[in-house]
């Protein structure tokens, strides 16, 4: 049995961090269980303010990640952590171990030995969760055949805290699709910025999972013979491999943070907050917490719920909660993806049966379209345009009081398989500008809207008119909807 790594905290917050202004005028105005909280739906933003807490912190970085791509986005963003930990930031890194390998969606590319190269440096520390024991391509796959049920166990949570004072909490992973920088296509998602206690309820999830027994340090490469000199150049090329006009559009290259900063305080919305989470240690006879706290933030409207989510596979608990609300006159409205808008069509090969009854409660259904409207302000950084935009946000409004984001999506997978987080916010002027975006998303030139025009018969409208079959941006995506259905929902 492999030694545990030894048990850390989050580093105690100090008054001379950039960010404890802000926190301080937040807690000056509003009291000291409030935070202030900076909604990040544009992707050019969210890129923006990860770099920014990076470069700005002074003492300790943490950062979780279900996705972290060796790709353009990925690189900058590792290479601004370790010019962070030069600058002698402590730096806390946690991956899940199912995508430590690859470049990006569709390529692979062993990154052991380059990780295991960055652990090396004095401030950085890097640990896998629920990691493979033998790293080749080869015994990854014999190990998800021989020890399936412990492997299809996946930490999805994404997150990263400075300073123990600001956090991002959201839906996105490190890619460039996430960031509006993929070519083929980009996802509108949604983040939070937070600074105040917040951020230390974050920091109290992620040393939860830093100190899990599911939790190892990563593995270094069976065989290594490289130098430190050719660590040392292996390191620097990551700081010269970003030359995406996107990045130069919005100045992605500056360091000084200082006047944006300083003008957190005309941006921060005041609200209090839970971060919540599944438990990273799973017995046979345990559920996770996730599902149980949507829930019950569902049910507790008392007139308006308002739902992004990328991927819907309903059950009969969330089923029976939509009736509930809707025999209450609650007025619910749902926004997912369409299989036009699709990545991956197996999700909707299970949902799409879900649409009719979903509407017999009363629900509005909304499903975006891949020509969206709004992705070229949101979803994607100019001068790239995208072949189509998806969704990937998981976020919702209750009563334009509340408002959940975080990374747990309504399906078997997030609700039985993963583990998940998220912040519930109380604050009505966030949830009135995320409700904001919502209806924005909702409108006839973002999303069609599925009505029920007989029984069996849906039709799908939008600003451009009305489709009475699904919408699909190409034949082999019907033919994908149609054979992903013969195999289970909970694997989605």
């Amino acid at each position: 049995m492999k030694p545990r790594p030894a048990a850390q905290q989050a580093h105690t917050p100090r008054a001379d961090s950039h960010f404890a202004p802000a926190e301080a005028h937040i807690s000056g105005q509003f009291g000291q269980t409030h935070s202030g909280f900076h909604l990040l739906e544009r992707s050019d933003q969210a890129l923006l303010w990860r770099l920014a807490l990076i470069d700005s912190a002074k003492h300790s970085i943490d950062l979780q990640y279900y996705v972290w791509f060796g790709d353009t986005l990925g690189h900058l963003m590792m290479s601004r952590v370790i010019q962070a930990a030069n600058r002698g930031v402590k730096v806390r890194i946690l991956f899940d171990d199912l995508n430590t390998m690859l470049h990006d969606m569709t390529h692979v590319e062993m990154r052991d030995q380059l990780l295991s190269h960055i652990a090396k440096h004095p401030n950085i520390q890097i640990r896998v969760f629920n990691p493979w024991q033998d790293r080749s391509l080869i015994g990854r796959g014999l190990g998800m055949l021989g020890d399936f049920q412990r492997l299809n166990r996946r930490m999805h949570n994404k997150q990263m805290v400075a300073d123990n004072r600001a956090s991002i909490i959201g839906g996105r992973n490190l890619g460039d699709e996430y960031f509006g920088l993929n070519p083929a296509f980009n996802f509108h998602d949604l983040d939070v910025l937070g600074i105040g206690p917040v951020a230390r309820q974050a920091s109290q999830v992620f040393d939860r999972y830093w100190n899990s027994e599911w939790v190892e340090d990563i593995p270094k490469p069976a065989t290594d013979n490289t130098t430190q000199a050719e660590i040392q150049n292996e390191v620097a090329s990551l700081m010269h491999r970003i030359d995406n006009p996107s990045l130069l559009a919005i100045e992605a290259g500056r360091m000084d943070w200082s006047k944006q900063i300083a003008e957190l305080n005309k941006l921060l919305l005041p609200g209090q907050s839970v971060v919540h989470t599944d438990s990273p240690s799973r017995s046979a006879d345990t559920k996770n917490h996730m599902p149980d706290a949507i829930r019950a933030l569902m049910r507790s409207a008392k007139s308006e719920l308002l739902i992004t989510n990328a991927y819907i596979i309903p059950d009969a608990n969330f089923m029976a909660d939509l009736h509930e609300l809707g025999s209450r006159d609650v007025k619910i409205r749902i926004l997912t993806n369409s299989l036009a808008s699709h990545d991956v069509p197996a999700v909707n090969s299970h949902y799409e049966n879900w649409r009719e009854p979903i509407l017999a409660t009363g629900a509005h259904l909304f499903e975006l379209r891949p020509d969206a409207k709004m992705r070229r302000e949101v979803a994607e950084i100019a001068p790239l345009q995208a072949e189509f935009v998806g969704l990937h946000a998981k976020g919702m409004v209750i009563d334009r009081q509340r408002s959940f984001i975080g990374s747990m999506n309504l399906d078997p997978r997030s609700e039985i398989l993963n583990s998940e987080m998220g912040v519930i916010i109380d604050s009505a002027s966030l949830s009135e500008k995320l409700a904001e975006r919502m209806l924005q998303d909702m409108n006839g030139l973002n999303s069609w809207q599925v009505v029920q025009t007989a029984p069996g018969q849906l039709t799908w409208r939008s600003q451009d008119g009305e489709l009475t079959q699904q919408p699909a941006r190409n034949l082999m995506q019907r033919l994908e909807n149609f054979i992903f259905k013969i195999f289970p929902k909970d694997l989605y």
